[in-house]
């Protein structure tokens, strides 16, 4: 069973683009439909975090939105803070879904219980995901990869009732 997904944040829950306005603030744009997705699998009883290497306001804003309560923005070893997490929450490495685009979250994809990349994730960690997705991030892979892990875990009935 599947109880934790891991979000990376750059290339999979927006498009990798970071864009700085004249003022110095950053720009990211996130795909509601992916939210509506982690807000459902949060309300099924299951746990969400985002662990990404860069820290922004704008990251931290979207986890509160979205009800995420595990954020750890800054992170250089992302499967050690996963481990860490996992502990934290006493389940196991093989409860946890990651999603990851790049070299910095190798480690984290392949030490979870089932990797996911985007469409477009760099060569190297297609190499190794369990689940190639046919969305880019930013485009709604984290929403594609969410209802797979809804349907493998025998959820779907529940998730659509909170909606029919």
């Amino acid at each position: 069973m599947i109880r934790l997904i891991v979000l990376d944040v750059d290339g999979c829950m927006t498009d990798g683009r970071i864009v700085y306005t004249n003022g110095g603030d950053e720009l990211k744009a996130f795909n509601v439909k992916d939210g509506f997705a982690i807000v459902n699998w949060l309300r099924l009883g299951r746990e969400a975090a985002i662990i990404t290497g860069r820290r922004s306001k704008v990251v931290e804003r979207r986890a509160k939105e979205l009800g995420i309560r595990h954020l750890y923005q800054g992170v250089k070893e992302k499967f050690e803070r996963l481990e860490t997490l996992c502990g934290e929450l006493g389940i196991g490495l093989e409860e946890v879904a990651v999603i990851g685009d790049d070299l910095n979250d190798y480690r984290m994809l392949k030490g979870c219980g089932i990797s996911f990349v985007p469409g477009d994730a760099n060569h190297h960690v297609v190499g190794i995901a369990d689940v190639v997705l046919s969305r880019r991030g930013g485009e709604g892979a984290v929403r594609e990869m969410i209802e797979l892990l809804i349907r493998q875990e025998g959820l779907e009935e529940e998730y659509l009732s909170q909606w029919i």
